[in-house]
């Protein structure tokens, strides 16, 4: 499975250590081994992982700008977990409201010895940090809207929401909240994943 990740990694044109690989294949493993009993992921083989969950979530890692990041719905660890191996040195909350989820990360915490993921098991619209966050990601909301919606107090004063999507949601884009202004859309090249992957970037303006 090393192979293989090393082979996606070079297409990616992502660089990354020898630990952190080795880290990003025990995340599939243990991935693998828990979604038998807890059905974490509806992709269930470990080749396929790689691919829809790994380079899926990597790929975001160029567009990480500052230090401290929430990943909302995160679900088994998606995309903050590999985000987190592959950043050291940024700090990443992993928000989910599911305990099944909650203790799988904890236990890759504890097993990949990650320092920088602190796991919260809460609704998204009950979690008020005391510090907001440089980037609010997110996989997991089906709309826009209720991601700004729900999510509007998680971002510090010059914060980021970073939404994932596949096609280009030209519709959701055309009826925003008020105040939500969209930065800039990336288009995610994730090798050998069929489909269209796009990073969104929005701010804020406060009233």
């Amino acid at each position: 499975m090393l192979e293989r990740l090393n082979g996606l990694l070079v297409q990616a044109g992502i660089v990354i250590t020898d630990q952190q690989k080795s880290q990003l294949v025990q995340l599939v493993e243990l991935l693998h081994k828990w979604n038998k009993a807890y059905n974490l992921t509806s992709v269930r083989e470990p080749e396929a992982m790689l691919v829809k969950h790994i380079m899926d979530s990597l790929v975001v890692s160029p567009h990480l700008q500052g230090e401290r990041f929430i990943d909302v719905g995160t679900g088994p660890g998606l995309p903050g977990l590999p985000l987190a191996i592959i950043n050291p040195d940024k700090q990443f909350v992993l928000l989910d409201s599911l305990g099944k989820r909650i203790r799988f990360i904890r236990q890759v915490i504890l097993e990949l010895g990650l320092t920088n993921v602190t796991p919260v098991q809460s609704r998204v619209e009950d979690y008020h940090p005391e510090q907001g966050f440089d980037g609010v990601l997110s996989r997991a909301f089906a709309s826009l809207e209720d991601m700004l919606t729900w999510c509007h107090h998680l971002p510090a004063t010059d914060g980021r929401f970073l939404a994932l999507k596949g096609i280009y949601p030209a519709e959701e884009l055309a009826s925003l909240p008020a105040g939500v202004s969209l930065i800039a859309s990336h288009a995610l090249k994730v090798p050998e994943l069929e489909g269209e992957r796009h990073l969104l970037e929005f701010n804020v303006t406060r009233p």
